[in-house]
């Protein structure tokens, strides 16, 4: 029987009210986000743009990095959801090769869309226990249908650091790579991995 993957909103239901404050403040800083970007967005921006006081706020996400780490949560959400039950290549119905390529186009897009949130986010968007699990064991899962020997949780974290956005800014911001570039390079990696 196989073992279900943790999904990053693996949370006790809220109360209704909750739930509703929690959306409007979450459209509030996706809105901000959008017309401002992501370092103009304060809670008191947030609190006014969503209709309630600074300290709803707070009482719910506890700083602006929490927040932060909210709106980088339903990225997540979503991506975890696309791999699930998504439209191929991401999602099942690909080849294992095809969906392997297909998550770290993924993930470097994202990773790179997202890296100001990410960094907004610090330690409190630091990509929790349920999120490196899923990817970790997705990619795992991947590698065993690709019938890759060795070591494959140490692989495994192999393919997924350059995909992380400290290396990523490091190449596309220091050493001015094409994201195209990055792409390819992670593609022989994969490549190398599999057929090693």
């Amino acid at each position: 029987m196989p073992i279900p993957l943790p999904l990053v909103d693996d949370e006790p239901p809220e109360r209704r009210d909750a739930a509703r404050n929690r959306d409007a403040l979450l459209a509030a800083a996706d809105a901000l986000i959008a017309e401002c970007g992501v370092d103009a967005v304060t809670m008191d921006a947030v609190a006014s743009r969503a209709g309630v006081g600074k300290g709803t706020v707070f009482r719910r996400f506890d700083s602006r990095e929490g927040l932060m780490a909210a709106v980088l949560n339903r990225s997540e959400t979503a991506f975890q959801a696309a791999i699930i039950s998504g439209p191929p290549p991401l999602g099942p119905g690909a080849e294992p090769m095809d969906r392997l390529l297909a998550f770290g186009h993924t993930r470097i897009e994202l990773n790179l869309l997202h890296r100001r949130l990410i960094n907004a986010a610090g330690r409190a968007g630091a990509r929790s226990y349920a999120a490196v699990s899923f990817t970790a064991m997705h990619l795992r899962y991947l590698l065993a249908e690709l019938e890759v020997r060795g070591d494959l949780p140490f692989l495994t974290t192999a393919l997924l650091a350059p995909l992380e956005v400290p290396v990523l800014e490091q190449q596309v911001e220091i050493e001015e790579m094409h994201v195209r570039r990055i792409i390819i390079g992670w593609e022989d990696l994969v490549t190398r991995v599999v057929n090693g």
